[in-house]
């Protein structure tokens, strides 16, 4: 029993107790290597050391390039660069495998673009100024052909935009093999030409050049004041955000594509991630686009014919970008959006983000079985092309994707009283044609072009 003049001996000692002699020591180590002290954790059990984890990103990045062969040696690809984590990782993994270190050197030839969504987003010049100008100095230190567009220059757009090219995508007449083994064909023919000179470009493939040498596209000015009233009154004319964010989106898949014909490039990269994809999946099927999400969410989009949209972060959750980016110092730009400090219930896409956001938090394969389930979709053939302009409106919609082949594969049927054949699918063959969606266009006349009004208004239907 304790007593009142017991002594108790020294006080107990502050902190862990120290290790029993002849245990082993259980410190975390990479699950990699097996070697090297982690310093990131990717889910339970994925402990990665900064070697390791370097690894096994870009591997992923080099990976879907190579399952998917779409981009073919020599190859101009336009990267489309917001300044945001994962376009800049993007940007950053292309520079790294364009290096002569790389073990596998990527091939294309690379172009960056960036589009000043400022207006839009209610900016003042002051701030657009200055964010083109710190979007500048990182794009002087690729050493890659820029092009830094504002959006404004959507009226400047010429109504063939709107146009479905009937023109194939480059390489889809030949193999990925073929096309490889042609180009290292000519690399060793060169090469054996040129033996004991210096190394030089070969054919197909453009050495990169020491920064701000390089040709870019650099505007002249700030955007005329009325062009940016207009774009200003006529995003303030879109009552909700959900609308605003659609509308955004086309127009500047508008201007990516306009310019990427402009200047030769057959590809486009954008840095969608796979968290941003499982919550853009979510988000259309919302809206009534299920019938597009393989076009929207896949690897690769062809339907705009001669230029293809390529995701190659699509195997990249933002925890592993943002990890990457603050532990190699992949340099960023804030640029703020269209829904920047909006309340979560403004929009369907903020809506649907915080969602699945929240849901993964609790829940850590949400995310991954959202985006394995859009892997399983398939692409609706891309047939009707050619045919010509078509409808923003019409084709935006499930029902227009689904009746789209319906009406293909029936034959005409007479109308009694009629003095002209209507095809079943009638409601295709009006907004196929040169006029407005329900106008009519008397055959022998041609359609007069739309004007950038016209073609800004249609795109907001969208």
């Amino acid at each position: 029993m304790c007593q009142v003049g017991e002594d108790y001996g020294d006080p107990a000692p502050e902190g862990p107790p120290p290790p029993r002699p002849g245990l082993r020591s259980r410190e975390p180590k990479c699950v990699k290597c097996k070697e090297g002290v982690p310093v990131v954790v990717i889910r339970a059990g994925d402990a990665f050391c900064r070697d390791c984890f370097r690894a096994f990103y870009v591997h992923k990045f080099r990976a879907v390039l190579g399952k998917n062969r779409l981009i073919f040696p020599g190859e101009k690809v336009l990267l489309a660069w917001s300044g945001g984590p994962s376009s800049s990782s993007m940007v950053w993994q292309v520079l790294e495998g364009l290096s002569r270190d790389s073990a596998k050197r990527l091939r294309f030839v690379p172009g960056v673009i960036y589009v000043d969504e400022g207006a839009a987003c209610g900016q003042s010049p002051e701030d657009r100024a200055k964010t083109v100008a710190e979007m500048k100095l990182i794009l002087q230190t690729l050493g890659f052909p820029w092009h830094i567009v504002a959006l404004e220059e959507v009226f400047g757009l010429s109504p063939s935009v709107l146009r479905c090219s009937a023109q194939e995508p480059v390489g889809a007449v030949g193999t990925y093999k073929v096309a490889v083994d042609s180009f290292l064909q000519q690399q060793h023919t060169l090469g054996t030409e040129r033996a004991g000179g210096s190394p030089s470009p070969t054919q197909g493939e453009e050495r990169l050049s020491p920064p701000g040498t390089q040709e870019s596209q650099d505007p002249a000015g700030p955007p005329p004041a009325a062009q940016t009233e207009a774009l200003s009154r006529l995003f303030g004319s879109v009552k909700t955000l959900t609308a605003k964010e659609e509308f955004l989106h086309t127009l500047r898949t508008h201007l990516i594509l306009h310019v990427a014909r402009t200047h030769g490039y057959s590809k486009v990269m954008t840095g969608d991630s796979c968290t941003r994809l499982a919550i853009k999946l979510m988000t259309s099927l919302a809206l009534g686009r299920g019938a597009f999400l393989a076009w929207d969410t896949g690897f690769s989009d062809e339907r705009h014919g001669d230029v293809v949209v390529v995701r190659p972060m699509r195997d990249h959750t933002l925890k592993e970008v943002a990890f990457y980016n603050r532990l190699f110092a992949v340099p960023s730009v804030f640029t703020p959006a269209i829904d920047t400090k909006a309340p979560e219930k403004a929009s369907v896409h903020r809506l649907m983000e915080g969602f699945l956001l929240r849901l993964q938090a609790q829940f850590p394969s949400t995310v991954s079985t959202v985006y394995r389930t859009s892997e399983k979709l398939v692409k609706a053939p891309r047939d009707g092309c050619a045919a010509g302009p078509r409808c923003l409106l019409y084709s935006a919609t499930a029902f227009g994707a689904q009746t789209s082949g319906f009406s293909q594969t029936q034959p005409p049927t007479p109308r009694a009283g009629a003095g002209a054949p209507t095809e079943v699918g009638g409601a295709q063959d009006r907004c196929q044609g040169a006029g407005p969606c329900g106008s009519s266009v008397p055959a022998g006349r041609t359609p007069e072009p739309a004007s950038s009004s016209s073609y800004a208004m249609a795109a907001v239907r969208t």
